[in-house]
């Protein structure tokens, strides 16, 4: 008798569970709530600022927001390259364990930009830890254009000197594991490492036209 009461409880609450399952669907369709202050950035998170999604190929996505109101033009211009689809195939060409992963090569980059950072006379006190997305530029301040780099771990000593523009809300293991590939004596992936697809919600954001270093 036992045991067909047990049965009888356990359809009963697969019947509740198929139920409940049902009535959540368009719960599970609500954006994510996302606690903000487990980021060591979070005085710039903000529900609306833009949010891009990186998807890389075998890997998944990385989500991230860009903070405007820190590096206006140069989240400005990371837009245009994304509304441009220019992302899309590249690859995270340079990877080092515990410093960061680079991307965004493309074919046409568009004009270098004024490094928006202290020591270039423009304030950004983003720190540059786990999770930041900054621009790459050469040993020339307004050298930017196109390529970026995500910190796998805090690299103060950049601060400063490169233009954090944004940070990850989700996608930390991704990020891990990119950071985590085998790569040659240049920190060049051995398997290429391919960006399928950059998008963004602009959460009403209105970007601007970019300003092209003088």
């Amino acid at each position: 008798m036992e045991d067909i009461t047990i049965n009888k409880i356990y359809i009963t609450l697969m019947i509740l569970a198929i139920t409940l399952t049902g009535c959540s669907a368009t719960v599970d369709q609500e954006e994510e709530v996302i606690d903000f202050s487990q980021f060591p950035y979070e005085t710039y998170l903000k529900n609306d600022n833009p949010v891009v999604t990186i998807t890389v190929e075998d890997y998944g996505d990385m989500k991230l927001q860009l903070f405007p109101d820190l590096a206006k033009n140069t989240v400005d211009n990371f837009i245009k390259y994304i509304y441009q689809g220019s992302y899309e195939g590249s690859t995270f060409h340079r990877i080092i364990e515990d410093f960061m992963i680079q991307g965004g090569i493309v074919s046409n980059p568009n004009c270098q930009i004024q490094g928006e950072f202290s020591s270039n006379g423009i304030a950004n006190d983003l720190s540059h830890q786990r999770g930041v997305i900054s621009m790459a530029r050469t040993s020339i301040k307004n050298s930017a254009t196109s390529q970026f780099f995500i910190v796998h771990n805090d690299s103060v000593f950049l601060d400063g000197s490169y233009a954090g523009f944004g940070g990850l809300i989700s996608g930390f293991d991704i990020l891990d594991q990119l950071a985590g590939v085998s790569t040659n004596s240049s920190d060049g992936p051995l398997d290429d490492v391919v960006i399928t697809s950059i998008s963004i919600d602009l959460k009403g954001y209105e970007a601007g036209q970019v300003s092209c270093a003088s």
